[in-house]
């Protein structure tokens, strides 16, 4: 089977866009086809795949894939290239959509430079945090600045989902963090029954903090929207920073803006195409 692709990244955060509207392929086989594509050394290579569909609640649906076939709710950065996709290909000529992802529907705006999305602004909506909806195992209603221990060191720790549940981690040097080694406890503590994605956070000032993430079912990534939000979520209630941030992570930077007056996060960043082709897929 020929299937057409393009591959975008948003800050770094890289993955495989198919449109669903003239490619379908059998729903039991998209987990194994997500594997190969995903595959840097065997496939195309990137955080995932994402089907881009048709949807009666928005302008468009996406289907998510991380890394390793499992099915995802959302991502901040995919989101931010589906509105470059649906645009720069002339699915739409709309500069505010609505793409509908898990049930969960966003507002996006497009700033278009020369006939081309280059960034876009996305209401990412109110952050959950009430520890059973997220989930997280704990005895309390939230879970706020906790100390855990895991990969037998102490942290510090808050819990908030984005539609995806994150575990927001303070570090006082990020950039020497194994991070290939604790990722994976934080992911499959079992405080957490549908795995997690971890930031690891330094504070710089009021205004700007240094994140890297590890996602459940991708491993560390370059960037990640909804960890963004999540990170500047548990930042102000913990204190540490102002509503208006700008998040540094691998890949680049975010601009992460949590109202109060209607406690929506809305986040802004980059969406980039990589390069486009076709590939021969057979199970």
């Amino acid at each position: 089977m020929k299937i057409e692709f393009t591959k975008l990244h948003g800050c770094g955060n890289d993955y495989i866009y198919i449109d669903g509207s003239t490619q379908k392929l059998p729903q039991e086989t998209k987990p194994d086809f997500v594997r190969k594509m995903s595959d840097r050394h065997f496939g195309i290579g990137g955080d995932g795949v994402i089907f881009i569909n048709p949807s009666d609640e928005a302008d468009f649906e996406m289907e998510m894939y991380n890394a390793d076939g499992s099915r995802a709710q959302m991502c901040g950065n995919g989101i931010r290239c589906v509105a470059k996709f649906v645009y720069d290909k002339h699915l739409t000529d709309q500069t505010e959509i609505t793409v509908v992802s898990a049930g969960s529907v966003k507002k996006l705006k497009l700033y278009v430079e020369d006939g081309q999305v280059k960034r876009v602004r996305v209401n990412m909506g109110r952050p959950i945090l009430k520890a059973s909806e997220i989930p997280v195992v704990a005895g309390t209603e939230q879970v706020l600045d906790l100390p855990v221990s895991v990969a037998d060191r102490q942290w510090r720790m808050s819990c908030v989902s984005m539609g995806n549940p994150h575990a927001v981690v303070l570090a006082e040097d990020v950039e020497s963090l194994p991070l290939a080694q604790i990722g994976p406890c934080f992911e499959q503590h079992p405080m957490f029954p549908e795995r997690v994605n971890t930031e690891f956070i330094r504070i710089i000032d009021k205004n700007t903090i240094q994140l890297r993430v590890w996602e459940r079912g991708s491993g560390e990534t370059l960037a990640c929207g909804t960890g963004c939000c999540a990170a500047v979520a548990a930042c102000v209630l913990n204190g540490l920073t102002e509503r208006n941030v700008t998040v540094r992570v691998l890949g680049g930077e975010l601009q992460i803006e949590w109202e109060e007056s209607t406690g929506e996060i809305f986040m802004t960043g980059p969406a980039e195409t990589v390069f486009e082709g076709w590939v021969e897929y057979c199970r």
